[in-house]
């Protein structure tokens, strides 16, 4: 075993240019601004990929919290769900999967019976959205209200992993 602090990506997922898409990007955003000071073991980065290319940004390491807007219809536009990758009812919401190839539970499988290196712990932070398909910067009012929201349940996901 590894005396090495379990090394954990926060992943902001999704398209800032396309609405409510972009929270996932903001989330970790706000999240990262929050660590202060940002621990040595977590590492915060933003992708707009899914299936192979998402599995590909998570070799190497030990833990990861995607962060993206959702469209489960478990809530109101806004509210905020946290779970394990493998809970998400549904495998084509947000940027876990992509019209054009696998989705990230497949890719993940394929990824571990290759033997790459991956996460034992996948957690998604989403957001429910609205307005995913629409060229705009902004993010929905319900949706903004909710980045904070958000971003405090990363930096609690991120705290309750600390030794």
């Amino acid at each position: 075993m590894s005396l090495a602090e379990p090394r954990t990506l926060v992943l902001g997922l999704g398209n800032p240019l396309l609405g409510d898409d972009g929270v996932g990007w903001r989330v970790a955003e706000a999240a990262q601004a929050a660590a202060d000071p940002p621990a040595a073991n977590v590492e915060f980065d933003w992708h707009a990929g899914g299936g192979l290319a998402l599995m590909e940004r998570l070799m190497g390491y030990d833990r990861a919290i995607l962060v993206d807007a959702l469209q489960t219809g478990r809530g109101p536009v806004g509210s905020v769900h946290a779970c394990p990758l493998e809970a998400l009812g549904n495998p084509v919401a947000g940027h876990l999967a992509s019209a054009h190839e696998t989705s990230l539970q497949t890719a993940l499988e394929v990824g571990r019976q290759l033997g790459a290196a991956l996460p034992a712990q996948i957690i998604v932070v989403g957001v429910e959205a609205q307005t995913v398909f629409e060229f705009s910067e902004q993010l929905s009012p319900a949706v903004a209200a909710a980045v904070p929201i958000a971003a405090a349940r990363v930096r609690q996901l991120l705290e309750e992993a600390e030794p």
